[in-house]
């Protein structure tokens, strides 16, 4: 089985293409995310890291997590 070292944010995106959502306020760097939008992916990072690892998940994946946090929140 071979594997493959998780890729960092800037190998994912430009770090101008990472953005963190206007909700997350200034709390002093606690537990936000950033997001980029990517063809058919979106890259996901530690706001705290931003040039540490990076995740990338499908559209529909990403789209299932918002829905299923704003079903939560109901």
């Amino acid at each position: 089985m071979t594997t493959s070292a998780r890729p960092t944010a800037l190998d994912v995106a430009d770090e101008s293409a990472w953005f963190k959502s206007s909700h997350s306020g200034d709390n002093g760097g606690g537990g936000c995310i950033s997001i980029t939008a990517l063809t058919s992916r979106i890259g996901i990072r530690d706001s705290k890291h931003p040039n540490g690892p990076a995740f990338v998940v499908p559209d529909a994946a990403w789209s299932s997590l918002i829905h299923e946090i704003r079903s939560e929140r109901t």
